[in-house]
């Protein structure tokens, strides 16, 4: 059995279209979606009474006017935060989403997701996992899905759920590891997810020679990352998608 059938953009948009709306909210996805990207890249938790919500850190007090970690968060409290003032005050109002909504949004606007099981510290995995992903493979075509984790346990979990040709996952790297490729053969990885900063040409051959997808996180300036794409990096994960489009359309 093969990977389900992605057709992967060279661009993808990081955490939605971060640089022009408050990232992980229902607008900065809107925003990509507007700005011609065809997927996005998300974070999915769970707050303290088990809602999966889509959220970066560990606790509210940078996007938004709240306080307070996710783990000691309900979903009723969390509905009341303005997610959006802090990034401009025409995003006033702008609500944490929770998981179903950005799926519905998602499946509206016909987008893929790149959606990273966010593990912050402390957090349980597996719980993650069990509460997240049956609705994301029950809600979105296999075809416009990749998980992706730093988090070895998140995605053995994932893989232990759903077969290679129903689910695609990424491998999430700060650095890549010597032990990158039995990681990947572990879990039946679709795609590696390397820092571009840190990546090296001999590594990209490799995993492209191996069968894996590289997916570059996160690089905002495409004059610096041009001499990358001769490497075969398959896309880039952007907070500025229509910035590295016009310098790709230019050249």
């Amino acid at each position: 059995m093969t990977h389900p059938a992605i057709q992967l953009p060279s661009l993808i948009a990081h955490r939605g279209y971060s640089a022009a709306a408050p990232e992980n909210t229902l607008a900065a996805v809107r925003a990509a979606h507007q700005a011609g990207a065809t997927w996005v890249e998300l974070d999915v938790q769970l707050l303290g009474d088990g809602t999966p919500v889509i959220w970066h850190d560990a606790d509210v007090s940078r996007c938004s006017n709240g306080r307070g970690s996710l783990a000691s968060m309900s979903w009723a409290t969390a509905k009341t935060l303005d997610a959006g003032s802090w990034f401009g005050d025409r995003f006033a109002g702008e609500k944490m989403p929770s998981l179903g909504e950005m799926l519905a949004l998602l499946n509206e606007l016909e987008m893929g997701v790149n959606m990273e099981i966010k593990i912050n510290k402390g957090r349980d995995p597996i719980a993650l996992v069990e509460r997240a992903l049956p609705e994301m493979l029950d809600t979105l075509p296999s075809e416009r899905l990749i998980i992706s984790s730093f988090n070895t346990e998140a995605l053995t979990h994932c893989r232990q759920l759903a077969g290679k040709e129903r689910l695609a996952l990424g491998v999430l790297y700060n650095g890549v590891p010597k032990t990158w490729r039995a990681q990947c053969e572990a879990i039946d990885a679709f795609s590696v997810h390397p820092s571009w900063s840190r990546l090296k040409r001999a590594q990209v051959e490799a995993m492209q020679k191996d069968g894996y997808q590289v997916l570059c996180y996160t690089a905002n300036d495409p004059s610096a990352f041009h001499s990358r794409w001769a490497w075969g990096i398959a896309g880039v994960i952007t907070d500025e998608p229509a910035a590295f489009k016009r310098f790709l359309d230019s050249h």
